[in-house]
C-alpha cells in the first residue's frame, strides 16, 4: 500500500514536471548554434514524443522532419466496427505514467469515461475465478485460496514503482543516460539489473509466493499484457503486474490521438515515406573544419529521395520483421537488425454473441457481465485473453451490454484464429477485424546487453528501451532521455550525462 509520504512525493514530482517544463537551453549563453535539421524515423508514441521534446530542447529554429510510411500512432491504433471505433493496439495507461498524463493535459485531450469492469480467469476448460460485484466477496474468495498474496504482490510492485518514479525527477533536472542499463541502474540500482537477469517466476518464488498463485493469478496477467509466460524477466514482469492495478485509464477518442497531438505541437513536418538507408556524409565547412551529416534515403509513392540531417533519431525497432534500414559508411558498422526477436500477438475484434459453453459455465448469458477474461498458461488455453471492449469515445448514456447481446469482443492470441475456433467461441458474428502485431520483444532472461541509445556521434536509437519493457510510458521516458542526450552532446554538456547517485544528490531539492 502507498504511504502518505510516497503519495506526497509523487504529487510534488508531478507538479514539478508540470510547472517547471524545460528551460530553453538553445538560447543560453556560451552554447554553440543549434542544429539546422533533425530527422525522427517513426511516428508512434516514441517518435512523436521525441519530436515534442526535441522542440523543447533545441528551440524554434531547428527543422524537425518525422518519417512514417504508415499511420501516425504506430502500435497505437483503432479500427471502425459498426458505428464506433475501438482500440486494437496499446489500450491502457497506468495512473503513475506522468509523461502520458502531462501530454493529455498539454494537448487538452480528456481521459475516456470509465466504464466499470469485472474480470474472470479461464483455464481453457472452465472459469476458475469470477469477480463479484461485491468487494467483500472477492476479498474472502482470494484470501481463502491465496492468503495475503494479493496484498503482498501489490506491495512488491509498489516498491519497484517507487524506485521507477525517480526517473521523472532526474529528467526534470535535465539528466540523461547513454544506455538502457545505466538508466535502469539510476532508477533502481543493482536490483533493477538483477530483475532483468532472472525470470518473474524465480523472483516471485524467492519472495515467498506460491506456485499456485503464480500459475493462477500472475501468469494470466503476463499473458494478457505481453502474450508470454511467467518465464519473462522479472523487470518486465513487474511492469506487467503494475498494468493490473486499479485506476488504469485511456484517452478519449483513442490513444493514438496523443501521437498526432504531439506531432502538431512539435511543429514538425510529417513525411509519409519509408526510410531505406542512412549513410554518413562529410562536407567541407566555410569556417574551416569539415562537418558530418547523415543522409537519409527514403521512398514514397512517387519514388525515392534523400536529405541531409545534423541529428537523426530512430524511433522504430531495428529488428527482423520490424524495419529494413541499411547503414553504410559507419565505423564500427551498425547492423540493420539487432539480436532478439519481436513476439507476435494477434488482436482479433469480433462483433458477435459469446458462446457461454466455451467458458465451461452454466451461468445464463443474460447475467454474465464479466468484461475481461484472462487465461492460465495451460495446453488448453489457445487464447491469451478475451475482453468485451468499449468504444474509444463513450457516448452519453452508454452501458456495456451483457453477454446475451451481440457486442465487440477483443481476442488476443499467439496465432490467427481459425473459423473453427471462432465457431467455438461465438454463437454468431457479423464482422471480424484481425491485426497481427509484432507488439513487443520476446523477453527471455538472462538479459543480453540492450542495443545502445547512441548508434553514432549524432544518431540515436530510442527503441532500445523496449528490451527493458515495452509500454507507452517507457517510450515516452526514452523519448525524453534521447532528446536530452542529443541536446547535451550537441552542446558538450557532459555533466548532465550518466551521473551516478542522483537520487542521493537530488533528494533535498524537491
Amino acid at each position: 500500500m502507498m504511504n502518505p509520504h510516497t503519495l506526497s512525493l509523487r504529487a510534488l514530482l508531478f507538479l514539478g514536471l508540470w510547472h517547471t517544463g524545460r528551460r530553453s537551453f538553445a538560447s543560453a549563453p556560451g552554447l554553440q548554434d543549434p542544429p539546422k535539421k533533425i530527422a525522427v524515423v517513426g511516428a508512434g508514441i516514441g517518435g512523436t514524443a521525441t519530436a515534442y521534446y526535441l522542440r523543447q530542447e533545441f528551440g524554434p529554429g531547428v527543422k524537425i522532419d518525422v518519417f512514417e510510411p504508415g499511420s501516425v500512432g504506430g502500435r497505437l491504433a483503432t479500427v471502425q466496427m459498426g458505428d464506433y471505433e475501438y482500440e486494437t493496439g496499446g489500450s491502457v495507461i497506468h495512473p503513475l505514467n506522468l509523461h502520458m498524463k502531462q501530454f493529455i493535459e498539454k494537448l487538452g485531450i480528456p481521459p475516456r469515461k470509465d466504464v466499470p469492469s469485472k474480470m474472470a480467469i479461464f483455464d481453457g476448460r472452465e472459469l476458475t475465478f469470477e469477480e463479484s460485484d461485491w468487494f467483500i466477496i472477492n476479498f474472502i474468495r482470494l484470501l481463502w485460496r491465496y492468503g495475503f498474496s494479493f496484498l503482498r504482490m501489490q506491495m512488491w510492485v509498489e516498491s519497484i514503482l517507487d524506485k521507477f518514479m525517480r526517473i521523472y525527477q532526474y529528467q526534470q533536472y535535465g539528466y540523461s543516460f547513454t544506455s538502457v542499463e545505466r538508466l535502469l541502474h539510476a532508477m533502481g540500482g543493482d536490483e533493477f539489473l538483477t530483475l532483468m537477469n532472472q525470470t518473474l517466476e524465480e523472483t516471485m518464488r524467492s519472495e515467498g509466493f506460491s506456485q499456485v498463485f503464480i500459475n493462477e493469478i500472475v501468469a494470466p496477467i503476463t499473458r494478457v499484457n505481453y502474450g508470454q509466460s511467467v518465464r519473462i524477466d522479472a523487470f518486465v514482469g513487474a511492469v506487467s503486474l503494475a498494468g493490473a492495478d486499479s485506476g488504469l485509464w485511456a484517452v478519449d477518442g483513442g490513444n493514438k490521438k496523443v501521437c498526432s497531438g504531439l506531432l502538431y505541437h512539435s511543429k514538425s513536418e510529417l513525411i509519409p515515406a519509408r526510410v531505406t538507408s542512412i549513410s554518413v556524409k562529410v562536407r567541407p565547412s566555410k569556417t574551416g573544419p569539415t562537418s558530418t551529416f547523415y543522409e537519409l534515403n527514403y521512398a514514397d509513392e512517387s519514388g525515392s529521395a534523400h536529405a541531409l540531417y545534423d541529428i537523426v533519431i530512430i524511433a522504430a525497432p531495428l529488428h527482423q520483421g520490424k524495419s529494413d534500414i541499411t547503414f553504410s559508411g559507419f565505423s564500427p558498422p551498425i547492423p540493420s537488425h539487432y539480436p532478439g526477436r519481436y513476439h507476435q500477438t494477434v488482436s482479433t475484434l469480433v462483433h458477435g454473441t459469446l458462446n457461454m459453453s466455451y467458458l465451461g459455465t452454466s451461468e445464463p448469458a443474460s447475467e454474465f457481465t464479466v468484461s475481461d477474461i484472462f487465461t492460465t498458461d495451460s495446453k488448453d488455453s489457445v487464447i491469451n485473453s478475451l475482453s468485451s471492449i468499449d468504444p474509444v469515445h463513450i457516448p452519453s448514456g452508454y452501458k456495456r451490454p451483457p453477454a446475451s447481446q451481440a457486442k465487440v469482443w477483443k481476442v488476443f492470441s499467439p496465432q490467427p484464429l481459425s473459423q473453427e475456433q471462432l465457431k467455438d467461441m461465438f454463437l454468431s458474428w457479423d464482422s471480424v477485424s484481425e491485426t497481427r502485431w509484432l507488439a513487443y520483444p520476446s523477453y527471455r532472461p538472462p538479459h543480453r546487453k540492450t542495443p545502445p541509445f547512441i548508434l553514432h556521434d549524432r544518431m540515436y536509437y530510442l527503441s532500445a528501451v523496449e528490451w527493458a519493457a515495452s509500454a507507452m510510458e517507457m517510450s515516452a521516458i526514452s523519448a525524453r532521455n534521447v532528446a536530452l542526450l542529443a541536446h547535451h552532446r550537441w552542446h558538450h554538456q557532459v555533466g548532465k550525462i550518466n551521473q551516478e547517485d542522483l537520487h542521493t544528490r537530488l533528494r533535498g531539492e524537491l
